[in-house]
């Protein structure tokens, strides 16, 4: 099945944009209830005016909270920002560190994020267990297991530490583009021979192809047929 989502989702990647680990830290930790394109739009401003962990330390409060308004949770997310500055201030000479059990001391950012970090910014192999991946792996038959911490476990003894990061984005990217939540597109999964749970979506090709989403909507069409 792996195999099969590396040829279908050649372009698969970190979908937030930035430069620097810390960009990447902060975007992810503004990805939380909204979408990566959100993120997107929003990052430019805020890179712009903070660039280091210094600048989120000293942050005024209510001109950051302007900028992360359309992110949703912006109260909550201004804290963990300016909260991570201070920390990475504090205890790592405003550098962000490169360990797992360094990073999820930071505010705001758990397992997830640090693993988004550890694959994307540093090349430490990380396996990101975020709504599609959770969804997908149980739908595949990998785990039944729902605590995401237990789901990065057993899926990471499944494959080897070296295709973790691409593993993670293969699954996302396939469960935004294919298999959604409620109405997955099974009919034009290339998945759909090996998957236990197919027919949770519609299976005529037809109805199925107007499922995909995604720019790369007529390649995945074409690669099941229609």
């Amino acid at each position: 099945m792996h195999r099969i989502l590396t040829e279908t989702h050649p372009d698969a990647h970190c979908e937030l944009d930035f430069t620097t680990p810390l960009e990447l830290a902060v975007a992810t930790i503004l990805s939380a209830q909204t979408t990566d394109v959100r993120v997107n739009l929003t990052t430019p401003t805020l890179f712009a005016k903070y660039r280091t962990a210094e600048d989120y330390a000293g942050a005024d409060r209510t001109e950051m909270e302007t900028i992360l308004k359309p992110t949703g949770f912006f109260r909550a997310k201004t804290n963990s920002l300016i909260g991570l500055g201070q920390a990475l201030v504090e205890r790592f000479d405003g550098e962000l560190p490169r360990t797992l059990e360094e990073l999820v001391t930071l505010p705001g950012i758990g397992r997830k994020t640090a693993n988004v970090v550890l694959g994307n910014a540093f090349g430490v192999p990380g396996i990101t267990v975020d709504t599609h991946f959770g969804r997908l792996v149980r739908r595949f038959g990998w785990t039944a297991e729902e605590d995401p911490v237990k789901v990065e476990h057993i899926i990471g003894d499944l494959f080897p530490r070296k295709d973790w990061t691409m593993l993670s984005h293969r699954l996302i990217f396939h469960g935004r583009r294919v298999c959604h939540a409620r109405k997955p597109a099974c009919g034009a999964c290339t998945l759909s021979a090996l998957c236990p749970s197919y027919g949770t979506g519609p299976t005529e090709l037809p109805v199925a192809v107007k499922l995909l989403k995604g720019p790369r909507v007529d390649e995945l069409a074409a690669m099941v047929g229609a």
